[in-house]
């Protein structure tokens, strides 16, 4: 893999580790606040809002540019927002800067998916995937413990001013690294300082982008992805008021589930471009049984701190399979593609905790989001089966994941 691949996954690891971090700050910034878990929670909503309107606009408007101006100018953008948080004593300023920060992460993480992409050979879409996913993860692992324990010492604030200035490095390597030209459909570097110009027009784009394969994939990612911010958003709560572990418990389960989703894109990774089918059908059904299973055993520490790290491992390693699924989908809207993967994948995030939200409000207890994530994985199971039911009579167009990489790109 080209080393400015890995440059690329040193800022979604910056950007990675605020969009999860909340998990483990929202009891602390309700209190700060003044406002109630389920509302501090809305915070992570609001991000995936600003990511899925962001994604595709910033998208369009990034084709007016290089990658590279294209990617410094979002992560500057995204620095200059967390010193803004982290100095607010207003939770309408804090939502707002929310999402700020996400259209400028979505911007970020659209030209980063193409810019990937476009980096490796066809056929290789998933493993490229899986090492600018890798930040996510390594965020997950690292960055979003380190921002508990942060919250914990210093205030939840501390770990706001973390993330800015993680961000500063990631600036640095990316004008030094990453190529000034803008890739054309075939994967080739344009001239330096060149905008996107060519490959197809935007209105081309957006008319490949109604293929029914991408669609259906797209929707099988949101409920996946919902059913991952679901719990972790409130995994906090679920640990010190279900399980009965104390709050310095959190950063270790918030490591667990990074560990987990860690182990889950490298293996992702390895299968996603050669067999699919396979990954999406079991690691699925494997991802409802787990959710199910944690909601029945929330009370027992032993359990929980078990599958916190299955269900990371599941949700990601599904995830990244679907989303690499969606760039092979999407030849030729190379790219506004990355930008509704993006879009997709985060309506699913702003989905899972409204919903765990909207559970816990209702008084069905911490526990209830588990129950909810479970309900929509069982959903996109059952439309991914029935879609790959369709496919196997003869009707090919009506399935996302029937075909492999290897196949969408030969």
């Amino acid at each position: 893999m080209p080393f400015a691949l890995y440059l690329l996954g040193l800022a979604v690891f910056a950007q990675g580790t605020s969009e999860f971090m909340l998990s483990g700050l929202v009891p602390d910034i309700a209190r700060d606040l003044g406002v109630s878990i389920p509302s501090a929670g809305h915070l992570t909503s609001a991000f995936a809002v600003g990511m899925v309107v962001g994604a595709p606009l910033m998208a369009l408007l990034s084709r007016r540019f290089s990658r590279r101006r294209a990617l410094s100018a979002f992560l500057v953008a995204f620095l200059l927002v967390h010193v803004v948080g982290a100095l607010t004593t207003s939770f309408a300023v804090l939502l707002a800067t929310r999402v700020a920060g996400a259209l400028a992460n979505a911007g970020f993480l659209a030209v980063a998916l193409v810019t990937a992409a476009s980096m490796v050979e066809p056929n290789a879409k998933g493993r490229a995937t899986s090492v600018l996913l890798g930040g996510v993860t390594l965020a997950c692992v690292a960055g979003v413990p380190a921002g508990a324990v942060l919250g914990e010492v210093w205030g939840w604030r501390s770990a706001f001013w973390a993330v800015a200035l993680l961000s500063v490095p990631a600036v640095l390597a990316i004008a030094r690294a990453v190529p000034d030209g803008a890739a054309g459909t075939d994967g080739t570097a344009g001239a330096a300082g060149a905008p996107d110009v060519a490959g197809p027009s935007a209105l081309g784009e957006l008319r490949a982008l109604r293929g029914p394969r991408l669609v259906l994939t797209l929707l099988l990612g949101a409920l996946v992805n919902g059913a991952t911010f679901c719990t972790f958003t409130y995994l906090a709560p679920l640990v010190t008021e279900v399980t009965g572990l104390g709050s310095g418990w959190v950063p270790v389960v918030l490591a667990l589930f990074g560990i987990g989703s860690f182990v889950g894109v490298g293996l992702g990774g390895r299968v996603a471009d050669a067999r699919p089918v396979p990954l999406l059908v079991c690691g699925s059904l494997a991802l409802l049984t787990g959710w199910v299973l944690c909601a029945v055993t929330a009370r027992s520490p032993v359990a929980v701190l078990v599958l916190v790290l299955v269900q990371g491992a599941l949700s990601f390693a599904v995830g990244s399979t679907l989303i690499a699924q969606a760039l092979y989908a999407a030849t030729d809207a190379p790219t506004l593609s990355g930008g509704f993967a993006t879009a997709a994948f985060n309506v699913g995030g702003a989905l899972g905790p409204w919903c765990g939200g909207l559970a816990i409000s209702a008084g069905l207890g911490y526990r209830s989001p588990l129950w909810v994530s479970a309900l929509l994985v069982a959903a996109a199971t059952a439309i991914g089966v029935v879609a790959l039911g369709l496919s196997r009579r003869g009707r090919p167009e009506a399935v996302a994941v029937a075909r492999s990489g290897g196949d969408s790109a030969a």
